[in-house]
């Protein structure tokens, strides 16, 4: 690597290793400069799981123990009222979540059923899968977690990295390899950054969470806007297949979209390419406040034609290809719901949960319906979906009959099941506000029984707080949980979206809906839509040349 510092220095000292800024500037940096957080597994299973809850410091349980997968859940009880009010350990239960990464949402039978049995038998039946392609589970107790991991890594699954400071997990595209229209398999380039780069301790005290998604599908559907790094399939005119390189994306309370840096990079240059993109990040990034400490606040200060430059001339000591930018996807839904085609004349079947939520006698009744339809592989997708590969033509509707008995739905997935996702809420998490996924769920009924047909594509996306992890700003309706006269509702954002209409939701002063209203509130623009759209015009497209009024 060149040692030569090419790029411009910070107008004020933002705590950047690159400039000789070690000193810890925040409680943060000052733990994770103490010890790796990735050391933390051994006091896991040597002190804490002998100890129990009552033994673990405090650096260790609201800090370092992310860096595998664990975070404390929130006491029951406590009203979104008292969120931001009551001290962190005031708002601990004495249980964790725990969170297992599925690099490319990537899945065995064996492994999705050694899932369902932790979760039955160690997180009270609980498991939601989330829309960056993890299983959470809730109820973990920390006497429990070395058996847990044992269990998990017996079958190549992990929990490292899965929260934290670090490379969280790689989104990849669902129907990656199998997919009839597919560009290029990012599997390869998947595979070889979590092997390289997952635990390695070089990546593992970065400014802030680190998020990658790597993709050779013409859908796009990695969300490849709201990554910190992202490979996008394009076909170059003379190099072939290839990625497109984004950095900087991201969203919480200060959204920004990624840019394009120009540059094409091949499948076999990807793993090298991410290691300069994190090691910019890692060294330049911004430690002194944890609210500017994302790569896009980098990337917004530099500029992309910086970033590249600093790039290739630091951190891979060659120049990238210039390329094209990838096309607009397919009009069409993204979320592999239904059943298509594979590359090998066998079907892939897509399956939508109710807002994500799966529980462990369900994961494990996917697992048994897959194998006796002949599949052992299933995926998750970036939209809280499943899919189950390899399914022979005699075995398709086998497979979506069982599937929709265990309430999966195929073809039975209305517009609203099938655009509807939630965040964790105030059940389990310490940050939320209110209630996400009951009420997403009921707000899915209530729409099938009141607009029945209803066809267009529609994403409605539920928040229990403003940090977005269900990525409310680039939803058709983003659903953010605030509290309105002392009771639970929601701030409205309306027309963002991913893809075709890739930008953020527009609010309108004043509008906060009551969480008894939701499901009359958001009837009412559907079918406002509805009535007032022109021919293929998308809800977002329409919401941001709506009247006011009209979204009221």
């Amino acid at each position: 690597m060149a040692q030569t510092r090419i790029a411009p220095p910070a107008t004020r000292d933002e705590g950047q290793w690159a400039f000789g800024s070690h000193e810890p500037q925040n409680a943060n940096e000052r733990f994770k400069q103490e010890d790796d957080g990735l050391n933390v597994r051994r006091r896991i299973e040597q002190v804490y799981s002998q100890q129990g809850f009552a033994s673990i410091s405090p650096d260790d349980l609201r800090g370092r123990m992310r860096w595998w997968g664990l975070y404390t859940q929130r006491r029951p009880g406590i009203d979104g009222g008292r969120t931001a009010t009551l001290e962190p350990h005031e708002l601990d239960d004495e249980y964790f979540m725990l969170r297992v990464r599925c690099d490319g949402g990537a899945l065995t039978t064996e492994q999705l059923r050694t899932i369902a049995e932790i979760s039955l038998e160690h997180a009270r039946g609980t498991a939601d899968i989330t829309d960056r392609q993890n299983l959470q589970l809730h109820w973990v107790r920390i006497e429990d977690v070395p058996a847990i991991w044992r269990r998990l890594e017996a079958v190549g699954l992990s929990t490292q990295e899965a929260c934290g400071d670090t490379p969280r997990v790689i989104l990849g595209s669902p129907v990656a390899g199998v997919a009839a229209d597919e560009i290029i398999d990012g599997t390869p380039a998947v595979e070889a950054v979590s092997a390289r780069f997952v635990g390695n301790p070089e990546f593992s005290n970065l400014p802030r969470k680190f998020k990658t998604a790597i993709s050779g599908s013409p859908h796009q559907d990695v969300a490849h806007e709201i990554n910190d790094v992202s490979f996008v399939g394009v076909l170059h005119p003379e190099l072939g297949p290839g990625f497109d390189l984004w950095v900087g994306g991201g969203l919480s309370t200060n959204p920004r979209l990624a840019v394009r840096l120009g540059a094409f990079v091949t499948l076999e240059q990807i793993p090298d390419v991410w290691a300069g993109v994190a090691g910019i990040f890692r060294d330049y990034g911004y430690r002194r406040l944890r609210s500017r400490a994302r790569l896009k606040f980098l990337v917004a200060d530099w500029g992309p034609e910086v970033f590249r430059q600093v790039l290739e001339g630091e951190y891979l000591d060659y120049t990238l290809p210039d390329g094209p930018a990838p096309p607009p996807p397919p009009f069409a839904r993204r979320d592999h719901v239904g059943v298509h085609p594979q590359n090998d004349g066998r079907f892939y079947v897509g399956a939508a949960p109710l807002v994500g939520r799966t529980p462990g006698a369900v994961l494990a009744a996917v697992a048994d319906l897959a194998e006796l339809c002949g599949s052992t592989r299933v995926r998750l997708t970036a939209e809280q979906k499943i899919v189950v590969l390899d399914v022979a033509a005699d075995q398709v509707d086998p497979l979506v009959e069982g599937l929709e008995r265990l309430g999966l739905l195929v073809r039975g997935a209305s517009t609203f099941r099938r655009g509807t996702m939630a965040c964790t809420g105030i059940e389990f998490c310490k940050l939320a506000i209110v209630e996400t996924k009951a009420r997403g769920a009921e707000l899915v009924a209530s729409l099938d029984e009141r607009l029945p047909t209803f066809d267009h594509p529609l994403t409605i996306n539920l928040n229990g707080c403003p940090n977005s992890c269900a990525r409310i700003q680039v939803a058709d309706i983003g659903l953010k949980g605030a509290l309105a006269g002392g009771e639970d509702g929601y701030q409205v954002h309306l027309g963002g979206g991913l893809g075709l209409t890739s930008g953020m939701g527009r609010t309108l002063r004043g509008l906060r809906v009551p969480a008894e209203e939701l499901a009359d509130y958001v009837e009412r623009v559907a079918r406002r839509f509805d009535a007032q759209r022109h021919e293929d015009e998308l809800f977002a497209q329409w919401a941001l040349r709506a009247d006011d009024e009209d979204l009221r």
